[in-house]
């Protein structure tokens, strides 16, 4: 049996250059993340990924704020590189010191090295702490024209595997409006426009997922003709939303109740889908069922 490689991205850099936004990038593409580490740490959560299942890549955000361990970082990072079960990176964030400076000044905290002085001179302080660290880096990335969008980009082009590209994903979700939008839409359809199966007693109790009820919903020629215009507005936008870095697109289709055409039209969808992305489907109110129901207030409500 193989002894186990371990990826290890060690992200350090200058505070305000981006580290939480990178942390965050590493976590969409699979990696065991932790901030604020403190290096004599590092072996110990090693050892525990080493004898773990669960996962073989991990990131860890060393910086300033552990500065009462610092002294030591560089014995560890010299027991990291010599360690040949792992694949061991540091990625280094910088970025000019004006603009460092503006991105304080936007936030109002202070800087960590600048408690009781100037921003800048904590600035300037802390690049000459971080120098020999920098030169160690074997990646560094500078965010001064940088969005967060454009980083999380640059991290995933340099750290996942072609395993992770398909760390995109579409999450396609049918809901009842009755029970509220879902909080995480990106894209929400409504529906509730098309003819209602819960008003057929032979199909009420059923779902989208039966062939009864999907095939009424979409044996309507308002059903094709919705279905065709939705396929045309999603497809050609998919690929937008992964080149700009986003890890997960959730589209929402909704009815009444969440039970019979949203979950029909979710089903095709997500079907659909899968035959050129990653595609996660879940019908969050298929099964849900009100212990008591207002007759009244039910029938005035857009079927």
């Amino acid at each position: 049996m193989g002894t186990k490689k371990i990826n290890l991205v060690v992200v350090t850099g200058m505070s305000g250059a981006g580290k939480t936004v990178a942390i965050q990038s590493f976590e969409d593409i699979g990696y065991f993340t932790i901030d604020n580490m403190p290096p004599s740490l590092v072996p110990k959560v090693i050892e525990l990924v080493k004898h773990s299942e669960e996962t073989d890549k991990i990131a860890l955000v060393i910086d300033m704020r552990s500065r009462l361990f610092f002294d030591e970082i560089n014995d560890i990072l010299d027991k990291l590189e010599s360690n040949e079960e792992l694949n061991f990176k540091i990625l280094f964030l910088d970025a000019t010191d004006g603009e460092l400076v503006s991105r304080y000044k936007e936030t109002r905290r202070s800087h960590p090295l600048a408690a009781d002085g100037r921003v800048l001179d904590g600035i300037k302080l802390e690049r000459e702490l971080l120098s020999p660290l920098k030169s160690l880096s074997q990646n560094v990335v500078d965010t001064t024209e940088l969005t967060p969008r454009q980083l999380r980009k640059a991290i995933s082009e340099q750290f996942s595997s072609e395993q992770d590209q398909s760390s995109f994903r579409i999450e396609v979700v049918s809901f009842g409006f009755k029970y509220g939008l879902p909080l995480d839409a990106d894209l929400v359809f409504d529906v509730r426009f098309l003819p209602n199966p819960y008003y057929d007693p032979a199909l009420r109790n059923l779902t989208g997922l039966d062939k009864e009820v999907f095939d009424y919903v979409m044996n309507h020629k308002e059903s094709e003709e919705f279905y065709n215009h939705l396929t045309q507005l999603i497809k050609p936008i998919l690929p937008g939303y992964k080149k700009e870095g986003k890890s997960v697109l959730t589209i929402a289709v909704g009815c009444t109740g969440g039970q019979h055409r949203s979950v029909a039209f979710a089903h095709r969808l997500a079907q659909d889908l899968k035959n050129d992305w990653t595609v996660n489907e879940t019908h969050r109110d298929k099964d849900r069922r009100k212990e008591t129901v207002n007759r009244s207030w039910e029938i005035q409500e857009l079927q």
